[in-house]
């Protein structure tokens, strides 16, 4: 099979391909055409993660019959499940004694609140009380969570309960406002909570049922959940179809995906605020 780069560099022709795809899919892309559109238009790094939450023996016993899944050699942070599927491709299993973190157990109800808990969160808050309350307000899983699962989208054997991606500010600016046009809502609400960014993220997004796009917590870096600073985006699992599937209806509508430079290919081009001096024309006279 060839591969026909011609399409792909042409940013409308592409998108109207991909269309066509999903009209040959019963109207739905596929994670592989998600991921696909994700990387080429918005130029996202990463891959996006397809987040599942088991609660059914049955669905964990038919994974490990059927997945070809790595489980971690020594207990990390849900954080690093995370990194391992965006950075490099792996498909994970976490279950409660891999998780070596606190607030990520709490949240996903393998741990009860505890003084510890609440001593974690004292570098944010005023005092103690204050501590507890705000710990208080975060959102967690329903008792039972036999195991969690982290796979790249596109490689994901189960229909996610949640995606996680990591991008810079203007991809996910992008990503935002597309959501709101595909499911006519407005504004859309952006939820920071201390401590935790990925691991509460996520148990909020299932619970609520509603994206986020929230920045890391501290020492990202340095705990190798993120490369370059960027921010997280949290989306339930079927709504990221109808987000991209707009933002390539639009594509073929403005002719391209930036918003700063409407119908321009790149999302990013927004130099000088826009200066009405940055201009290129075709000559009048081309011998000139």
């Amino acid at each position: 099979m060839t591969i026909d780069t011609q399409t792909i560099m042409d940013d409308v022709h592409l998108a109207e391909q991909l269309l066509e795809n999903a009209e040959q899919n019963g109207g739905e892309l596929s994670n592989n055409d998600i991921v696909f559109s994700l990387r080429n238009f918005l130029k996202m790094k990463y891959y996006p993660v397809a987040v599942k939450y088991f609660f059914s023996q049955n669905e964990l016993v038919a994974f490990k019959k059927n997945a070809k899944y790595k489980v971690a050699f020594r207990p990390y942070t849900f954080c690093h499940f995370i990194a391992a599927s965006r950075q490099r491709g792996d498909i994970l299993l976490g279950t409660s004694d891999k998780v070596g973190c606190a607030n990520a157990n709490y949240v996903m109800g393998w741990k009860a609140l505890d003084d510890a808990e609440i001593k974690s969160h004292m570098k944010y808050t005023k005092d103690w009380d204050q501590a507890n309350r705000f710990v208080k307000t975060k959102k967690r899983l329903p008792e039972g969570l036999l195991a969690f699962a982290a796979a790249p989208l596109h490689k994901a054997p189960y229909v996610p309960d949640l995606i996680h991606g990591m991008s810079d500010v203007l991809q996910a600016y992008h990503l935002g406002n597309d959501w709101c046009a595909a499911h006519d809502q407005h504004p859309f609400k952006m939820t920071m909570t201390m401590n935790s960014s990925i691991c509460h993220g996520c148990v909020m997004c299932h619970v609520t049922r509603e994206p986020n796009i929230t920045p890391m917590c501290s020492s990202s870096k340095t705990a190798g959940k993120t490369e370059q600073g960027e921010i997280n985006w949290i989306w339930p699992g079927d709504q990221i179809e109808p987000t991209v599937h707009w933002m390539l209806e639009r594509i073929v509508r403005d002719g391209g995906v930036s918003f700063p430079r409407t119908g321009e290919t790149y999302p990013g081009f927004d130099i000088c605020k826009l200066c009405s001096f940055l201009i290129f024309k075709e000559p009048k006279n081309k011998a000139d």
